[in-house]
């Protein structure tokens, strides 16, 4: 029984050996039909790095010829396989839009998406890939709008757009926490919480974006010299009346009518000032 276990190993052993030898053989010294058919062979049997690897070689040659689509389409797929995502991403468009009449074009357009979506990082990273999801996405949704993936594209684009839109939010929530360093960052945070506000309408952050806007924009004047707190007290009471207006019954309500208060303090010692230099001008006048 013993004997049989290890004739059987070494039928294996030496199969092995033979298929990489006949491999190595096609990839140095085989056609280029000989190739082909090698990397068929190994694209079938989900040997995808080495698949690769022979397409590369025959690519120059299969240019422009019938046998060029299966292999865009294998090199795409192989790729995936092996999650170089962003490079699948990239051959996936390019079998669309070359092959525009395929029965594989919905599926590629589809794995482009998503492949752009699997390179796709955390949301703190570079959004490159990102975007390129959500513009592949979408370019799927609009085109094949009765697709059974239709469901499963419009929940990976709404996911992708959660993310950038957290993304945004972060960076203008760090430009506020180091305002007190620096006291530009007050501009940069209000700045970049009214872009996030008007590019995604209906955000999911919106009530705590229109709070924090509230919020930068009140400890702006609060560091403000005299001569500059008149018109950033208008922009904060304009933030609180818009926060106010969309979310009544927001639980940052309490903390927005505190500072509404001191708002209007500081208004009204803005005022005051500005009287008593009046007042004083006129006199110095007579």
């Amino acid at each position: 029984m013993q004997k049989i276990k290890n004739l059987a190993y070494l039928l294996m052993f030496s199969l092995v050996l033979f298929s990489c030898g006949e491999y190595q053989k096609v990839l140095n010294k085989g056609t280029s039909e000989d190739q082909y058919k090698m990397a068929t062979k190994m694209y079938e049997s989900k040997n995808y790095g080495k698949a690769l690897r022979l397409f590369e070689k025959i690519t120059p040659t299969y240019r422009g010829k019938p046998q060029m689509e299966r292999i865009q389409f294998m090199v795409a797929q192989s790729n995936f396989n092996e999650k170089n995502y962003s490079i699948s991403g990239y051959y996936f468009d390019r079998f669309a839009k070359n092959y525009p009449k395929s029965s594989k074009k919905e599926e590629a357009a589809f794995l482009s998406a998503y492949s752009y979506k699997l390179a796709s990082p955390r949301f703190s990273l570079d959004p490159t890939d990102t975007n390129k999801a959500l513009e592949a996405f979408q370019g799927f949704i609009n085109e094949y709008p009765d697709s059974d993936k239709i469901e499963e594209a419009n929940t990976h684009y709404k996911e992708l757009r959660y993310k950038l839109q957290k993304k945004y939010f972060e960076i203008a929530k760090t430009y506020y926490r180091t305002a007190d360093y620096d006291l530009r960052n007050y501009k940069a945070a209000i700045q970049a919480f009214d872009n996030l506000l008007s590019d995604y309408l209906g955000s999911e952050f919106k009530e705590e974006a229109l709070y924090y806007r509230l919020k930068a924009a009140h400890d702006f004047v609060l560091k403000s010299t005299f001569r500059r707190k008149p018109e950033r007290i208008k922009d904060a009471i304009s933030a609180y009346e818009k926060l106010k207006r969309n979310y009544p019954e927001s639980k940052f309500m309490d903390e927005a009518n505190n500072m509404l208060v001191t708002l209007n303090d500081e208004n009204k010692k803005s005022e005051d000032l500005i009287a008593k230099q009046k007042e004083f001008k006129d006199s110095q006048k007579k």
